[in-house]
């Protein structure tokens, strides 16, 4: 397993540190806000020169280069939905080889309160270390439960990044620890430059989910409900579903009349996930809670679909008050159906919501986010140290300071 990461032979980092370290805690074969959060991050950074290395668990071998596999991940229920997860004594021996290997300048953690690689390497290293905050959750019983030992991990923390505001409520209300805030970023010209998918007939309506189908937060019953509805005054209308989930026990919400006119197209791909978005006249976003930041939102608008979506404070805040998106009441199924037949029927304020929202998206583009996150590096980076393992955080190298004399 090597920790090399990618040698970008692009433009020359300005900063003094070059080498930068990632982990991701969530499978990076799974679709997730964070693992494409990362992903983006990598690409972004390593496109201004800098090396990257990301290790990441994951079941099959990665796509990318830059990626480096931790092993397997177990699906673990956690922040009200299932995470694939890695941790143990394995995990823990190659997040320590992947340090050692890395000569990084910069140790960047994701989602260190989660049981999984972040939290092993931020106890596992010394040095240079950032970690970024992206659950929100106002009552999350683990965070509380398990806050004193996690205080003393995330406190060898030098930078504290949250994705939201409720992200950063959630680390200060359940661990103490305050952070700047730094929102997900959007590749818009992947999405804007995407070719549409061309398997719909052109005057289809196509009204689009992304998300598991069997994950109530991701209210993919209520936009069952308001199908209806919109099914019945749009005849033109089509439903494409994607994401994974059980199909079978998705389609006993909607009635057995419109199954012909609903596509599932179930786990699908960045490139598919952006023809799709490209195609798309409206995309819907019913998720009841649970949401720091939106991220989906961001990249349906960069595709220059209309989105709609509910009411949760994390998407008011990306969707702003300049009528980039409309939003509807938290599982009001009428009140959804009602604003996507709206836009359906009148193409002109369906155009200038989707044109706003592009604008809107161009904000949160990843060449201006990605500057945020290198000035945090520089407040951090101690030029000459790179990030090293932290030998005294395991029972092993305890003993092995005290047989040398280094303990205190």
């Amino acid at each position: 397993m090597s920790a090399e990461g990618t040698d970008s032979s692009g433009p020359s980092p300005t900063h003094q540190f070059r080498r930068i370290g990632i982990v991701c805690p969530y499978s990076w074969d799974a679709p997730g806000g964070v693992q494409t959060h990362v992903r983006d991050l990598a690409h972004a950074l390593i496109a201004k020169g800098y090396e990257v290395s990301v290790l990441a668990p994951g079941d099959d071998e990665p796509d990318e280069d830059f990626v480096v596999s931790a092993g397997r991940a177990i699906p673990i229920r956690y922040n009200g939905s299932v995470a694939r997860l890695i941790f143990g004594p394995l995990s823990t021996q190659r997040v320590r080889r992947w340090i050692d290997e890395g000569h990084f300048d910069i140790l960047h953690v994701h989602e260190p309160a989660a049981p999984s690689l972040s939290l092993v390497a931020t106890w596992a290293a010394e040095g240079a270390i950032v970690g970024t905050f992206h659950t929100s959750n106002e009552n999350s019983r683990m965070m509380s439960g398990t806050a004193r030992i996690l205080r003393s991990a995330l406190e060898k923390l030098n930078g504290r990044i949250s994705v939201s505001e409720y992200a950063r409520e959630t680390l200060r209300e359940h661990i103490g620890f305050d952070s700047v805030i730094v929102p997900n970023g959007v590749d818009v010209a992947f999405y804007a430059d995407a070719e549409p998918m061309t398997s719909t007939p052109v005057d289809a309506e196509v009204v689009t989910f992304l998300g598991r189908v069997d994950e109530p937060r991701k209210g993919f019953q209520v936009f069952a409900q308001a199908m209806q509805a919109i099914a019945r005054e749009r005849t033109e209308a089509v439903f494409y579903v994607a994401g994974p989930g059980d199909v079978d026990s998705a389609l006993k919400l909607v009635p057995r009349s419109l199954h012909g006119r609903i596509h599932f197209m179930g786990r699908i791909s960045d490139g598919q996930k952006a023809a799709l978005l490209r195609r798309s006249n409206v995309f819907v976003a019913p998720n009841t809670g649970g949401e720091s930041f939106g991220i989906i939102l961001l990249e349906a608008m960069a595709a220059g679909a209309c989105v709609v979506a509910s009411d949760l404070e994390a998407f008011v805040k990306v969707l702003g008050d300049d009528g980039a998106g409309r939003l509807f009441p938290n599982e009001d199924y009428e009140a959804l159906a009602r604003e996507v037949i709206e836009l359906l029927t009148d193409k002109a304020v369906r155009e200038r919501i989707a044109h706003h929202g592009r604008d809107r998206a161009y904000s949160y583009d990843w060449n201006a986010v990605v500057n945020e996150v290198i000035e945090i590096y520089d407040t951090v980076y101690v030029p000459g140290e790179v990030v090293r393992e932290d030998v005294g955080a395991t029972a092993l190298g305890r003993a092995k300071l005290w047989g040398r004399g280094d303990s205190s």
